[in-house]
């Protein structure tokens, strides 16, 4: 089983352009990318930014977040063979969420249900 610590010291600038890329793949974009961050995390988009030039890791990005959205609890569904809601451990949940919502973004659902509308 792989360390989850190990993604827990990543930096969040290291995935971004993965997310980014994903979705552009898709015919989504970056401003998308950034929306779904900022809802999901209460980062403004300036503070979004700075957290990722500063190469912040998963674990102080999250503990940072300033609004975490409480909707972010009706996301659901099956990430890496891992059901979301099923994720015992707080802050992969945190980081399994965001990897959901730029999963159905890249599958070309609308941003209102994305951002659970």
């Amino acid at each position: 089983m792989p360390n989850p610590h190990r993604i827990y010291t990543t930096s969040v600038a290291s995935v971004y352009p993965l997310y980014v890329a994903k979705a552009e793949r898709k015919g989504r974009t970056k401003a998308e990318v950034d929306e779904i961050i900022r809802w999901l995390t209460g980062f403004s988009q300036e503070a979004l930014d700075a957290q990722l030039a500063e190469k912040t890791d998963f674990e102080t990005f999250f503990a940072q977040a300033p609004r975490p959205n409480p909707a972010r609890a009706e996301i659901k569904g099956v990430v890496c063979g891992v059901r979301v809601e099923e994720v015992a451990e707080p802050l992969m949940r945190e980081i399994r969420y965001l990897d959901k919502l730029i999963d159905e973004l890249a599958k070309g659902k609308a941003m209102q249900k994305i951002l659970r509308g």
